[in-house]
């Protein structure tokens, strides 16, 4: 990750919020390429933390170049943050265009690279 600016808009008495980042993310691996991620969280009465997001992401994968949406969800609770993630049919341009997909990561607080999985096929 390279950076995570987080904003509430939304707040309760009884604790719960709302609250909107937007995150850049760098990739390397499987992926080479950079990440642009709007997250849409929910902190409620316990310490879990619930999320979704949309991340266009613009690089390659191995020889194919072009960007794809991928479509976040998962939970942050005891200081990690895990989460699925499916290339969203029709988001794919350039050589990228019949990617489809999905996979997972596992990230500890503060944690600087993060491993990631991504099953991948073109149609």
């Amino acid at each position: 990750m390279l950076s995570w600016n987080e904003q509430p808009y939304h707040e309760t008495q009884e604790e719960q919020r709302l609250a909107r980042a937007s995150v850049t993310n760098r990739f390397s691996g499987v992926v080479e390429g950079d990440g642009t991620l709007e997250y849409l969280l929910h902190y409620g009465e316990s310490s879990a933390v619930s999320y979704i997001g949309l991340e266009r992401v613009t690089g390659r994968i191995g020889d194919k170049a072009g960007s794809f949406v991928l479509q976040h969800s998962g939970t942050f609770e005891d200081g990690r943050a895990k989460g699925t993630w499916f290339v969203m049919p029709g988001s794919g341009t350039g050589d990228l265009r019949s990617l489809r997909g999905e996979g997972s990561f596992l990230a500890e607080l503060h944690q600087k690279d993060v491993p990631y999985t991504l099953n991948y096929r073109f149609e």
